[in-house]
């Protein structure tokens, strides 16, 4: 399994900050339709994740701080830790994903393909391995 790596354009306008852009069909590989967050992770030991979609493709950043990002097709596994404010990880569709090992500060941000469906989750790790087969 290869880690998909998507990179943002950055501009560095010191001394008022970095500015990074993510745009669809250029340097994300689809069109945005939801854009979501997660910060104040007061629990260091979290284990967030624990699931794949059947369709949705996302691009996960961690945009403050560090986290382990497990990557799992149903035949191997890969870890990798997100640290880079302007590089994220794809994750395509029958991918499960686990992110652990949060530091004090991280924050997450993910651009998805579609709106939520409850229906497009796969949260049991034998199903999973089922349809992956």
């Amino acid at each position: 399994m290869k880690i998909e790596r998507v990179s943002l354009k950055s501009f560095n306008d010191a001394p008022d900050g970095i500015l990074y852009i993510a745009e669809s069909a250029k340097n994300i590989p689809f069109a945005i339709k939801r854009v979501y967050y997660i910060n104040n992770l007061q629990n260091q030991k979290a284990i967030r994740g624990l699931h794949a979609h059947k369709k949705l493709e996302q691009v996960i950043f961690c945009i403050n701080g560090s986290f382990s990002l497990t990557l799992d097709n149903g035949k191997s596994k890969k870890k990798i830790v997100l640290k880079s404010t302007s590089m994220g990880v794809r994750l395509r569709p029958k991918i499960w994903h686990v992110m652990r090992n949060f530091s004090k500060n991280c924050a997450l941000l993910v651009l998805a393909s579609d709106y939520f469906k409850v229906s497009d989750y796969i949260r049991d790790y034998q199903e999973f391995l089922k349809i992956c087969a």
